[in-house]
């Protein structure tokens, strides 16, 4: 068994992006400006923003962050996000997810400009990453497929099974990695017998969010395991009171793997560097 380590992977990547933003300063050039949104007090959602800021800080780029109480109405969103798009200070937006249940989700992140849009969520960007043109692409799939380059993990003509079809995670990872020439195969919660197409795999991608989900009886010998989950649960055991769980039981597949994501530390911090990856291009499209 060979870990996809997404810590290390990350760092290297952080890395070449500090040394492109200092190459930007010493020109006397604007370093990319990430906005982000945060609505209401969810804990999961300030610590995940709080991260975005140091990820910020710690490549050179510039950051804002924008804190609505949880009454604000979805008019008043809006109205904040247009002064953003409007903003040329600005490259990239996002909105922290979840939102409070009085705010249509999908109304408000495809209020933001596609040329801001670096969560890869807007229509027009999805359109394009589709076609295989060049976009903004959604950050999870996107630190996939960079893990997997780094990695060099063969992907022509290897069998892809997508559990999961989120229009952010399972839907653009199937499109990615039928770029990647792979044959891919998309399971969801309705699918009959699962195994059958697990088995078959070269290369599994689970996102669907049940922790330990994945067994060892489900995959074939060496195949290639990424792990997408993240679940936080109880642990009285444990320093935090909680542990961290992914779709995948990591010590029942980790004798019958060839590479397999942790977590923590393999699909979550690749997601991140693609948010900065996408800023960054932002700034470039000016």
């Amino acid at each position: 068994m060979n870990l996809l380590n997404g810590n290390e992977v990350s760092q290297v990547i952080r890395l070449q992006i500090k040394d492109e933003v200092s190459k930007i300063k010493s020109e006397g050039k604007k370093v990319p400006h990430l906005a982000a949104i945060l609505v209401g007090e969810d804990g999961a959602s300030k610590t995940y923003v709080a991260a975005k800021e140091r990820d910020c800080q710690e490549v050179g780029f510039d950051s804002t962050v924008l804190r609505f109480d949880v009454s604000i109405t979805e008019t008043e969103l809006l109205i904040e996000i247009e002064k953003i798009n409007n903003n040329p200070e600005i490259d990239g937006l996002i909105v922290q997810l979840p939102l409070p249940k009085h705010i249509n989700e999908k109304k408000i992140t495809e209020s933001i400009s596609y040329k801001k849009d670096v969560d890869g969520f807007h229509p027009y960007n999805v359109g394009l990453m589709f076609k295989g043109l060049p976009t903004f692409l959604p950050a999870t799939p996107y630190g996939i497929i960079k893990l997997l380059e780094h990695f060099q993990i063969e992907t022509i003509g290897k069998h892809c099974v997508v559990i999961g079809r989120s229009d952010i995670v399972g839907k653009p990872m199937s499109a990615l990695m039928l770029q990647k020439n792979c044959t891919v195969t998309v399971c969801h919660s309705r699918t009959i017998d699962l195994s059958k197409y697990t088995l078959d795999a070269d290369i599994v991608i689970a996102a669907i969010g049940s922790p330990k989900f994945l067994k060892a009886n489900m995959i074939k010998e060496g195949a290639v395991v990424i792990d997408v989950g993240i679940t936080r649960v109880d642990d009285a055991n444990s320093k935090k009171g909680f542990r961290l769980l992914g779709d995948v039981d990591f010590e029942d597949l980790s004798e019958k793997v060839s590479w397999i994501t942790p977590v923590p530390g393999g699909v979550g911090p690749m997601t991140r560097v693609g948010l900065l990856l996408n800023t960054l291009e932002a700034l470039g499209r000016k």
